[in-house]
């Protein structure tokens, strides 16, 4: 999950000698992240290479332990909030801390960790920058070109670690804070987007040492490692038609709805708009700073807007903006675009991060671009409004130079000691329900939670049977029926403001966190509040 943030944190790497020995605890301390509740900081010594028994080098991990504020206390949870690459202290430090302590319900130390993807791949932003492959006829040669500068920097610049930051080592690192934790030995963890492919991962390598897991917005592992999933976009035009739909059914909340406009009509407009772009880029004069909007601009703030159905009123007055060439309007567009991918990453982009963990891991390789026409109009079939956006990933693992070390390489039918909870949404841009669906198929006695909302995971748009259903299963174990599926609370371009959904929260302290757990406005207001984390 591509939050949006800025790390406070960086890794550090040190070769060990008879002075500087593998810890096996954690020595936690005060330190000051966040500004309301307690939270602890500590390091954990692990392998650099969990696979070259012969070497001594390790890595510090750096960690954050929010209190549980409740007894009996329950264990500990890890979180990973997805990217892959976003720092999990962040997450676990930032403002969200006493929603997470309620949403899970307040018996766990949460454990927020920034996996072993910093110091990043110093590779540059060049592919980042890469035009979509169909913003124009050369698009694609044009990104592969790029591809290829990006692969070759970063072979040069990180050929020493590129090998040791895949998947499969993480997982190891996090077996050993497990270990380090002294608690029951068991794995308790909550992942989100790309952090189901390291939950699946984990789980598979480590069945017998798995407490309650819950996987959020999940990809098929099957086709994360191989590097071509064209499953992931899947719904992502469905969760599209959702703004329109929506924006019509609500046209008091939606500058873009026009008396007599239908869905589709608001779609094509979108559409004509959006390829005119192409050819002729509008340049909005916004707070006195030009700003440029083309078909490879739009399209990324569109794809920052399908994260969270909070961003939909905005995103609809942008475009309204982009429609009648009004600059103040597209103030709201140009918003949006600080939550476009990036602003997540420290230093490199999410490139360094893609490609030294995603692209690592994955299985695809070639070196003909001929060959990949295929692949990509495979994507380009499946979703008119991130085929052309996610499908430059190919591009990215085809030239790939480094190859994960310790990765996974079994067929994940495994039984796990506890079973996994699934959360699947159908109408997520970017993890459908499908892959949640069958990554479920592999681990047996696992079940899909349904979320029937919009957004990215089930924070894209908050329902409270759904944050009813994981804190269950992280305090008691239980386990929702097979086929249940929960409704998000608000509505698209819903009239209840931030404010208002947010104030059973407002003003929450470790006391009031302590409070009996049937406090429904409270548990809302928390996931409403994740789904805002920036």
């Amino acid at each position: 999950m591509l939050f949006k943030s800025s790390s406070l944190f960086a890794l550090s790497l040190c070769a060990c000698d008879a002075a500087c020995q593998i810890t096996k605890t954690i020595n936690w301390s005060p330190c000051t992240q966040n500004g309301t509740l307690p939270i602890e900081c500590g390091t954990l010594t692990v392998p650099l290479d969990y696979v070259n028994t012969n070497s001594t080098a390790t890595l510090d991990l750096q960690l954050v332990k929010l209190s549980a504020v409740k007894r009996p206390k329950k264990g500990s949870i890890l979180f990973n909030p997805g990217g892959p690459g976003i720092p999990g202290r962040d997450f676990i430090a930032g403002s969200v801390a006493p929603s997470l302590l309620i949403a899970t319900g307040g018996y766990h130390d949460l454990i927020g960790f920034d996996p072993r993807y910093a110091p990043p791949l110093v590779c540059g932003f060049i592919a980042f920058l890469a035009p979509l492959l169909n913003s124009s006829d050369t698009a694609i040669g044009s990104t592969w070109a790029a591809k290829t500068v990006f692969a070759e920097t970063c072979y040069k610049n990180a050929r020493e670690i590129g090998e040791l930051v895949g998947t499969g080592y993480v997982a190891r690192d996090m077996m050993q804070i497990v270990d380090a934790l002294g608690e029951d030995g068991l794995l308790r963890f909550w992942g989100f987007s790309y952090g189901t492919a390291l939950g699946e991962t984990v789980a598979a390598m480590f069945p017998h040492r798995m407490d309650k897991v819950v996987l959020d917005g999940c990809l098929n592992p099957h086709l994360y490692y191989a590097g071509i999933d064209v499953e992931g976009v899947t719904d992502s035009d469905k969760s599209f038609d959702g703004f329109f739909t929506g924006c019509v059914a609500h046209p008091e909340a939606c500058k873009l709805a026009r008396d007599g406009l239908t869905p589709a009509d608001l779609k094509q407009e979108f559409y004509d708009v959006l390829y005119s772009l192409k050819y002729e880029p509008y340049v909005a004069r916004i707070d006195g700073n030009a700003t440029v909007l083309d078909y490879n601009v739009v399209k990324g703030i569109v794809l920052s807007a399908l994260y969270s159905t909070s961003t939909w009123p905005i995103l609809a007055a942008g475009l309204h903006g982009l429609v009648v060439r009004n600059d103040t309007e597209l103030a709201a567009l140009v918003s949006l675009q600080l939550g476009i991918p990036g602003g997540a990453f420290p230093n490199e982009g999410p490139e360094a991060y893609l490609g030294g963990i995603r692209a690592s891991d994955v299985r695809f390789r070639s070196n003909n671009l001929t060959s990949l026409y295929p692949l990509l109009e495979q994507f380009f079939a499946k979703s008119q409004i991130l085929g052309d956006v996610l499908s430059a990933n190919l591009l990215t693992y085809a030239q790939w130079p480094f190859r994960a070390k310790g990765g996974y390489t079994g067929d994940f039918r495994v039984k796990t000691k506890h079973p996994i909870l699934f959360v699947g949404s159908d109408r997520d841009a970017l993890t459908p329900l499908v892959s949640a669906q069958n990554a479920s198929a592999d681990f047996e006695g696992s079940v899909v939670l349904q979320h029937g909302g919009y957004g990215h995971t089930s924070l894209g748009q908050p329902s409270l049977c759904t944050a009813k259903t994981i804190r269950a299963y992280f305090v008691n174990g239980t386990l929702p029926a097979p086929g249940t599926k929960c409704e998000p609370t608000f509505g698209l371009f819903s009239s209840t403001t931030a404010e208002q959904e947010l104030a059973p929260i407002a003003n929450f302290t470790k006391r009031t966190l302590g409070r009996d757990e049937g406090d429904e406005d409270a548990l809302l207001s928390a996931m409403v509040r994740l789904s805002t984390w920036d």
